[in-house]
């Protein structure tokens, strides 16, 4: 695949998402988790997403249960924990592996487009990438920057 629009993965609702269904959105990747000193991030992502989402950002949630099992429920807890706790109403996708033999292809292709500093697989939870509107990877920004830090750079994609 030669960009983000190439993927596909399962909606936290179960039903399966063509990221080609994003073509021409600014996308913000993030994994996710509800255990985690980085989760209170939700937030951040959910302001980012309800200032630019009319400008053409999509910020995609993917939870994951890789570190420290700080993702541990079923999917519909994830939802209810997200909606009740943060108001998230961006799309929020199926637990997935982010690193590892079992990663999801979609960020088998992040990593390799945006390796880190010092290993290329995924660290920790909130790792964000950013996708330009043709779905190529742009950056990549650790779990302790906050959304609001990427804000300057989503808006010069979105202009």
């Amino acid at each position: 695949m030669s960009n983000v629009h190439g993927f596909s993965a399962v909606m936290i609702t179960g039903d399966e998402k063509s990221l080609a269904d994003f073509k021409g959105k600014v996308l913000l990747v993030v994994n996710t988790a509800s255990k985690c000193g980085f989760t209170p991030q939700y937030e951040g992502l959910q302001e980012l997403y309800d200032k630019y989402n009319e400008q053409g950002l999509e910020v995609l949630g993917f939870p994951s249960n890789q570190f420290m099992n700080q993702e541990p429920g079923t999917e519909q807890d994830i939802q209810e924990f997200c909606k009740v706790n943060y108001g998230v109403t961006f799309p929020m996708f199926s637990k997935v592996d982010v690193k590892g033999k079992d990663t999801h292809p979609l960020f088998q292709h992040l990593v390799k487009e945006a390796p880190g500093m010092v290993s290329d697989q995924v660290k920790w939870n909130f790792t964000k990438f950013l996708v330009d509107q043709n779905g190529n990877v742009v950056d990549r920004y650790a779990p302790q920057t906050k959304p609001e830090d990427i804000e300057t750079d989503i808006q010069k994609l979105l202009n």
